[in-house]
């Protein structure tokens, strides 16, 4: 079980100069871009301009902050507004998609799956939940205090697994005010 808080997760600069990443787990460790399984990011874009392609590959991509973007596939297979927060967006990584933005920089969370290789979703999810349940996943807090055991959980920080381990849950808190708990969960499984 690895643990990660967005915020101290080191960005790295697009080539085109159009926003950053920051990588919070991939598998296997240290993989490149074009040796990695499975891989979950999140994305700021300052600029529209194109989506990096990705042959082989499953994505499934989430609008975390900001006014969104209009993606469109230049094959006419993609046409989609991504304006509302926490809801996955499904695509094929080898389309080749333009993004313009709906308005300021916006964040994005996202998942790469090797075709073939992985399979998972992205699901947002309010109840608890036990990390190490399945082969390999991550979750991410995107609103409120969450608990699993003595650690403590806020926005913007989450685990990651690469092996079913059992442990206790991660149990939303009740909290005053803001955003009810809210967690990005990723379940990933091997194809066989």
């Amino acid at each position: 079980m690895h643990s990660f808080d967005l915020a101290a997760v080191p960005h790295t600069p697009w080539k085109n100069g159009g926003g950053h990443t920051r990588e919070l787990a991939c598998w296997p460790p240290g993989a490149g871009m074009e040796g990695f399984e499975w891989r979950v990011s999140v994305a700021t874009i300052a600029a529209p301009g194109p989506f990096s392609a990705f042959a082989g590959v499953d994505r499934r991509i989430m609008l975390l902050d900001g006014d969104g973007m209009q993606l469109r596939a230049r094959d006419g297979s993609l046409d989609h507004r991504l304006d509302r927060r926490w809801q996955p967006l499904a695509f094929a990584g080898e389309v080749a998609v333009d993004c313009t933005l709906l308005g300021g920089t916006s964040t994005d969370f996202n998942l790469m799956l090797r075709r073939g290789r992985w399979r998972g979703e992205v699901q947002v999810v309010r109840d608890p939940r036990q990390p190490g349940s399945t082969p390999a996943g991550l979750c991410l807090v995107l609103a409120g205090r969450w608990s699993r055991g003595d650690d403590r959980l806020t926005a913007g920080q989450g685990l990651w697994w690469s092996a079913a381990e059992a442990g206790p849950a991660l149990v939303p808190q009740a909290g005053q005010g803001g955003d009810a708990p809210a967690l990005a969960w990723v379940e990933l499984r091997p194809v066989i």
